[in-house]
């Protein structure tokens, strides 16, 4: 992670388009990453594009895909789709149909269960198209046999078409009923063939990678969600310009409630407790979960603000990793101070806790999670401060890795104002009543 796959692919893609191979690419990519794509083609594409993300519902979907098709000018035209989406009625068929050049699969340890729809989608629009490209940090996680099915989308000259065939050809099979993978033979040859099209660079051997990468997993709001978030807006900017007193305090609190709507929660005002409306933050977090926590064996801290976000990233934590014997800590206000140390122990000493939980304005200062390299900030707080504390909790004395921070964002909103403060340095809560519309 953080060492240039996706920059790689589009300087492939831009290349391959202005060599004249090249008119139609599909990205396949898990949802939370879907979104990211159009942003790093605005960064770094020195090339004509257009670029079409398919989210939402079916009819969304298949809508964008048809005005990319449409699109009249000469760019190269790139259609983005979840993988879940591929092999669903309408939309297999369209893709299909959109005949892409160049299909990249993104995390493709997605489609290395090789009897799964989802994978065996995949591969049939594989076959169709010219070039082929996957993406991975983690192609072989668990199993060897793990590379079988990406490796069967990317070259069947490889391995082969038949997993059973490649099976017999590399593992030796036992235990009940002869059916489980008990050990691997000629290793070597696999790594060789696996090797024979790939290219492979780690952190350490990327001298001029930065000791801290940031990303920004991109969250779309479905039409319901935007109605509900565009009135709680609404009704903030009314209430705060109707000429009474603007003090940081009242303005801080309605930007606390749009913050508490991106995290998934919506407090109504004859309302308490906030009830979760929308898992769009959760699920981007479930897609890291699997992919570098239970796949890739990767210790992981999430930061979250609120303690309903904390408590629903608990029980996400506990769906995702028990059936992998893992397990999950967490530290909060209402974590006594005394078991706390405790608590990050286990964190860094025990091999089956994978995962630390913070709420940020707790557990964002003086203790030491290096045994993690990853931070997820679910959400964060108005206070630069605080957050560039949270920060030095896995970068500090005893991290021999290079970090990643991964910022689940909201689209167009408030998620991306705090951000845009935060970088800037700027403590909220000093600047926001000159600056309060832009918030809103």
């Amino acid at each position: 992670m953080g060492c240039g796959k996706t920059l790689t692919a589009i300087a492939v893609t831009g290349a391959g388009y202005q060599m004249g191979y090249l008119k139609r690419v599909l990205i396949i990519a898990p949802t939370s990453v879907c979104a990211v794509w159009p942003k790093e083609f605005a960064e770094y594409a020195a090339f004509p594009y257009t670029i079409k993300t398919m989210l939402g519902d079916k009819r969304k979907r298949l809508k964008e895909l048809d005005d990319l098709i449409k699109f009249p000018y000469p760019h190269l035209k790139v259609a983005v789709v979840n993988y879940e989406s591929t092999w669903r009625d309408g939309i297999y068929e369209a893709l299909e149909d959109y005949d892409a050049d160049l299909i990249i699969c993104d995390e493709s340890q997605r489609i290395k269960t090789h009897d799964s729809e989802q994978s065996k989608a995949v591969h049939r629009l594989g076959d169709k198209a010219r070039y082929k490209m996957i993406l991975s940090g983690t192609p072989v996680q668990n199993e060897a046999v793990d590379v079988f099915s990406q490796y069967r989308f990317l070259d069947p000259s490889v391995f082969g078409t038949n997993f059973y065939a490649f099976r017999g050809r590399y593992c030796v099979m036992g235990g009940f009923n002869r059916k489980q993978i008990v050990s691997y033979r000629d290793l070597d040859d696999l790594i060789m063939k696996e090797h024979s099209v790939a290219y492979r660079i780690t952190k350490e051997e990327a001298l001029d990678l930065p000791e801290q990468t940031f990303e920004n997993r991109y969250i779309t709001m479905s039409a319901k969600e935007r109605t509900v978030y565009d009135r709680l807006r609404r009704d903030s900017y009314a209430e705060l310009s109707d000429g009474g007193t603007i003090t940081a305090t009242t303005v801080l609190t309605k930007l606390l409630r749009l913050q508490q709507f991106t995290g998934g929660f919506l407090v109504e005002d004859d309302t308490i407790r906030p009830q979760l409306v929308s898992r769009g933050k959760l699920d981007a977090l479930a897609d890291i979960l699997q992919d570098y926590v239970v796949e890739g064996r990767k210790k992981l801290v999430i930061f979250a603000r609120f303690l309903p976000e904390i408590h629903e990233i608990e029980a996400l934590c506990g769906k995702v990793l028990k059936p992998s014997g893992m397990k999950a800590v967490a530290i909060y206000g209402d974590i006594k101070k005394e078991d706390r140390g405790a608590v990050v122990q286990q964190f860094q000493t025990d091999a089956a806790t994978m995962v630390f939980i913070g709420q940020i304005d707790t557990a964002g200062t003086g203790i030491t999670l290096t045994a993690a390299d990853t931070c997820v900030y679910y959400s964060v707080n108005f206070n630069y401060a605080t957050y560039s504390q949270s920060l030095s909790r896995i970068h500090r004395i005893g991290q021999r890795n290079r970090c990643t921070y991964i910022h689940l964002v909201v689209e167009k909103t408030v998620d991306e104002t705090i951000l845009q403060a935060l970088a800037k340095k700027e403590d909220l809560a000093k600047t926001v009543v000159d600056n309060w519309r832009q918030f809103f």
